[in-house]
């Protein structure tokens, strides 16, 4: 796990160095500048004849490339990205087709670099997490390593592409994992210091925003950072619900094939470039100016509104990048203009208004992806300041208890529920209730001697058809469990040949002939085999069996009678 954690650490790197080059290529080839988001609308330089107007064909040119790209080669590379991720690691075990890191690298390129207004986070977490599910694949992982190998390439990415290796570990686990185990920690938080090494050897050390250095200039400014929090908590929701209802009215409007929707939905974003041209593309330059506090009030309402609509159409008619840099820039507008206001009326009490715009931008994102931890980090790290930490954790805070209040889903899980997958589901254990362990027990099958050598349990672990066998001393006392797995790996590595059983020996959790049904389900959920033997009511001596089949059976509901039915 160390060695695959490195290697897809130093690929994700390498995607991320990767994906940066063919964003900027790509930019200078349908724009004529390095970042067009504040070139002002100026013409394309190799076409002088058409002044802005180039802006109306660059975004379909590129549908016209990628549309077909991903329809025909991995359908799943349209959209922001961190969905798929979510529901493969949550429901397919971890497999991603592995043409998704090639396919969503050139798609979201070309969406990004011809205009799409859209961040390049979004693809770097599935280019990585392809990755990650490839090699893992390849050196055939159980699921449960697939699954955190998947979240390494996640880590990986968001490290490389912020600089910022402490973000990448939390969002893996918050987002992707969706809990923080210790023993899947370690692997995402080395993945992410390898990823983060290789970008920084290439792409340098500096953080790729120049913000302002952050102060509070009186305690009084808490109750205003609150209330930032509330306010860009529920922008947050509000852009998630716009982004779904314009790619629902897209959906409505389009008759044709797939594969041209971004072509022709791509005149109607050029028409918005047209008119602000500040939505080309990522627009780090923009946010920058904003947070430096370069915009009237009205602008950053503008933008603000402009960034929402402009994201939500290139996502809309089929366009390929992520929203947490969008939201980063929606908070950046929404969090400076709050500013502009308080300083208006509080002149003496509040810092300047760009201070504002940096706790928005976490408030924002946190509002929208309810994903804290991730929010503080990665702000925390953009800005190096640590007198940031206590407003930013206000503000999220709050922004998150109104995005719980106004949403039951975040900007990532309602694009999976509206496909009916809610991964938050948990089986109705309702008809369990009152049944017991010793209802459903199941004959226990042979347990191995401690003493037992490998290729002897090898054989008796094949006839047993659990994949997983108790152990027993020479006191016929219940030692634990040797699952297949582990006997395979002992027989695979030279120098633990010799084992015997009991070295091997794992415990799964303890399960009594008095437990309750529905207790036993989650410990069969998280058990390596098809069962898990049952002990008496001390937890000493070994009584039976239970398997996933029992409580399938105990679940199936009984068909009515023939009185009944009349």
């Amino acid at each position: 796990m160390a060695a695959l954690a490195v290697g897809i650490g130093a690929g994700a790197g390498l995607g991320a160095i990767g994906f940066r080059w063919l964003i900027r290529a790509f930019t200078l080839v349908f724009s004529g500048h390095a970042d067009y988001s504040i070139a002002g609308g100026q013409a394309h330089p190799w076409l002088p004849a058409l002044g802005p107007w180039f802006l109306l064909l660059a975004p379909a040119i590129a549908g016209l490339v990628y549309g077909p790209l991903v329809h025909h080669l991995a359908p799943e590379a349209r959209g922001h990205g961190v969905p798929e991720v979510m529901y493969a690691v949550a429901e397919r075990g971890g497999r991603i087709a592995p043409q998704v890191s090639v396919v969503k690298a050139l798609a979201s390129a070309l969406c990004i670099g011809s205009g799409g207004s859209v961040g390049r986070e979004g693809p770097i977490v599935q280019i990585g997490s392809a990755w990650g599910s490839a090699l893992g694949r390849l050196v055939r992982l159980p699921e449960p390593r697939l699954r955190v190998v998947v979240a390494c390439g996640a880590a990986g990415g968001i490290a490389a592409t912020f600089n910022a290796p402490l973000a990448g570990p939390f969002f893996a686990m918050e987002l992707i994992l969706r809990d923080f185990a210790v023993e899947s920690f370690g692997a995402v938080v080395l993945s992410s210091v390898t990823a983060s090494i290789v970008g920084r050897a290439a792409l340098g050390n500096a953080a790729f925003l120049s913000l302002p250095a952050f102060s509070v200039r009186s305690p009084w400014e808490y109750v205003l950072f609150v209330a930032l929090g509330a306010v860009a908590g529920a922008i947050g929701v509000g852009f998630t619900r716009m982004l779904y209802g314009i790619e629902d009215m897209c959906d409505w409007v389009w008759r044709g094939p797939e594969w041209l929707r971004p072509a022709v939905g791509g005149l109607l974003l050029g028409a918005v470039l047209l008119v602000l041209p500040q939505m080309y593309g990522v627009g780090y330059p923009v946010l920058d100016n904003a947070i430096e506090d370069k915009y009237l009030l009205a602008t950053l309402v503008l933008l603000l509104a402009g960034k929402i609509v402009a994201t939500s159409l290139t996502i809309g008619i089929g366009g390929s990048g992520g929203v947490f840099a969008p939201s980063l820039f929606i908070g950046a507008m929404a969090g400076t203009a709050f500013g502009e206001l308080a300083h208006l009326v509080l002149p003496q009490l509040t810092t300047s208004p760009g201070a504002y715009g940096l706790i928005g931008m976490g408030a924002a994102f946190a509002g929208a992806a309810r994903a804290p931890i991730t929010a503080v980090i990665i702000l925390f790290e953009l800005t190096g300041e640590y007198t940031i930490i206590l407003p930013l954790m206000a503000a999220i805070v709050v922004a998150t208890l109104v995005s719980r209040a106004l949403s039951s889903d975040t900007i990532y899980t309602l694009k999976l529920r509206r496909r009916g997958i809610d991964l938050d589901h948990r089986p109705d254990s309702s008809r369990l209730t009152g049944m017991r362990v010793a209802g459903v027990l199941e004959p226990l099958p042979e347990p191995l001697p401690a003493d037992t050598d490998l290729a002897t349990a090898a054989h008796a672990l094949a006839l047993s058809g659990h994949g997983i066998l108790p152990v027993v001393g020479a006191d016929g006392h219940y030692h634990g469990c040797v699952t297949a797995q582990a006997v395979a790996e002992a027989l695979g590595d030279e120098q633990s040949r010799d084992n015997v059983v009991t070295d091997l020996v794992v415990r799964p959790p303890l399960i009594t002939r008095d437990l309750p049904l529905s207790d036993a389900l989650g410990a069969l959920v998280s058990a390596q085999g098809t069962g898990v033997p049952v002990l008496d009511t001390d937890g000493t001596a070994l009584i039976g069996w239970i398997t996933h089949q029992t409580v399938l059976a105990a679940l199936q509901p009984v068909p009515p009678s023939v009185n009944s039915r009349r």
